[in-house]
């Protein structure tokens, strides 16, 4: 069967809509992507080594696809994921067999609207994915992947990336980054991650506190040494391009304890005696004093909680984390962010960007909050609702409240590297759609859709991350 992208994929359905939505998509269809948050490896534009192969370029980073055929009874093994003291399939094209066979299994989601994109705009394939196209895909796309114009930067210049930005935890050493700054005029920049340094749940969270310790010179087993230590991390960051940092704490709790009971709440989780209370809490002051610390260095703060990570017990065991197994749970702002935004909330001058996977928020307390609160903009629709119904759903249930200039265009979030494109190709559509219904029913003037399509794929997005 033919592999078609169609041109109006996404737009609506009734033509005076359809015809809105073309004319402004056509307008920001060639901007530059800025990708201002995302996980993809720092290591693969330093290097500028080829990619592999289609397994370990398509199936292995992304855990929509593993967690999606692990679902139909496919064991990670067969899929060449190695467990630990375990034997796994090593026969790369043997398992993109197996997964062709199942591409099925993706019928409706967006993964599936992602491959799609890059196997016909990337790679030209013009027939579609299933067992029986499964050599012709792989030796395809390992021809092209042998080839000059298919190395990391060639693809960072041809997607039309402007800015790409990575995430690494606190203690990294940022080689890789430091190698792109000597050598390389591509924009890849990092983001300061310091989950590894503040989240007391974590096993080696002591041992990672004496090596920030021994990294800054600063005595981190102090209340004021760590936070030293901290801000000294940060500006490291900064010195490799880094404009923001991400937290990924399970909930939005803050906390504005004095400083004795910041010592003493630091010296319980150092010791490990922390209780589950203890390192909440813990998690909740420092998310206080990462905002204090983006009121003095301009950082752009992002909190993306709401995720029960590594939910089944056996494949984290097997497998380790990042393999499928995170589920959203629901999620309190109001109350849980009280604490910071008495603090901070009032400084237009500081950016925290909120995310969530528990869509339930977006009218009730997310668009309301950043609908007043000079310091709160909202993240994009995100992971489980990065997809067209999700942003449809995010646009419908904050522009009212919180309008255009609060949120922050589009970011991919990904690790998946060739997906980049079709996910900002699919966003600028998915807004296109949207204000062409506002136009078509007269709540917005054409000329102020033009005008906030640009805003939402490009200006928006440099102007929250200072980029």
């Amino acid at each position: 069967m033919p592999l078609h992208l169609h041109p109006d994929r996404f737009f609506p359905v009734d033509p005076t809509m359809r015809s809105i939505a073309r004319e402004l998509f056509a307008g920001v269809e060639a901007l530059p992507i800025v990708s201002p948050h995302g996980h993809t490896d720092p290591q693969w534009f330093a290097d500028n080594a080829p990619f592999e192969d289609a397994t370990s370029l398509f199936l292995w980073p992304d855990h929509y696809l593993l967690r999606m055929l692990y679902s139909q009874g496919v064991s990670l093994e067969a899929l060449g994921l190695s467990p630990q003291g375990g034997k796994a399939e090593t026969d790369r094209r043997a398992i993109w067999r197996l997964f062709a066979r199942l591409y099925h299994l993706f019928r409706g989601t967006p993964s599936r609207l992602w491959l799609d994109h890059a196997f016909a705009t990337v790679f030209g394939l013009d027939v579609r994915l299933e067992e029986a196209t499964a050599d012709r895909y792989y030796d395809v796309i390992a021809e092209a992947l042998a080839t000059e114009a298919f190395r990391p930067r060639a693809l960072f210049r041809r997607f039309n990336i402007e800015v790409l930005a990575t995430t690494e935890g606190a203690l990294d050493p940022l080689a890789h980054h430091a190698r792109l700054q000597k050598d390389w005029n591509g924009r890849v920049i990092t983001t300061f991650r310091p989950d590894d340094v503040i989240d007391a749940d974590k096993p080696d969270f002591a041992r990672n506190v004496e090596e920030l310790g021994r990294l800054t010179g600063e005595n981190a087993r102090t209340w004021h040494g760590y936070l030293k230590a901290l801000e000294n991390r940060r500006a490291f960051f900064r010195a490799h391009g880094a404009t923001a940092t991400d937290h990924g704490h399970a909930t939005a709790a803050t906390a504005d304890l004095s400083r004795a009971e910041c010592q003493l709440l630091f010296d319980r989780v150092l010791a490990g005696k922390d209780g589950a209370a203890d390192a909440e809490l813990f998690r909740a002051q420092m998310l206080t004093e990462m905002a204090r610390m983006a009121a003095d260095d301009g950082m752009t703060m992002q909190i993306h909680p709401g995720s029960f990570r590594n939910h089944n017990k056996e494949l984290f065991a097997k497998f380790g984390p990042n393999i499928g197994a995170d589920i959203p749970v629901r999620v309190d702002y109001t109350r849980a962010l009280k604490p910071l935004l008495d603090r901070f909330g009032n400084r237009a001058d500081l950016t925290i960007i909120l995310f969530t996977l528990d869509e339930t928020n977006y009218a009730r307390e997310l668009a309301p909050l950043a609908g007043h609160y000079p310091c709160l903009k909202l993240g994009p629709a995100w992971w489980f609702h990065d997809s067209p119904e999700g942003m449809l759903r995010f646009r419908r249930q904050v522009t009212e409240t919180a309008g255009f200039a609060n949120t922050v265009g589009f970011n991919d979030d990904t690790r998946a590297f060739f997906s980049i494109p079709a996910r900002h190709d699919l966003a600028r559509r998915i807004d296109a759609a949207y204000l062409a219904e506002l136009v078509a029913t007269h709540r917005l003037e054409r000329d102020e859709a033009h005008e906030l399509i640009g805003e939402l794929a490009y200006s928006l997005p440099k102007a929250a991350y200072r980029l």
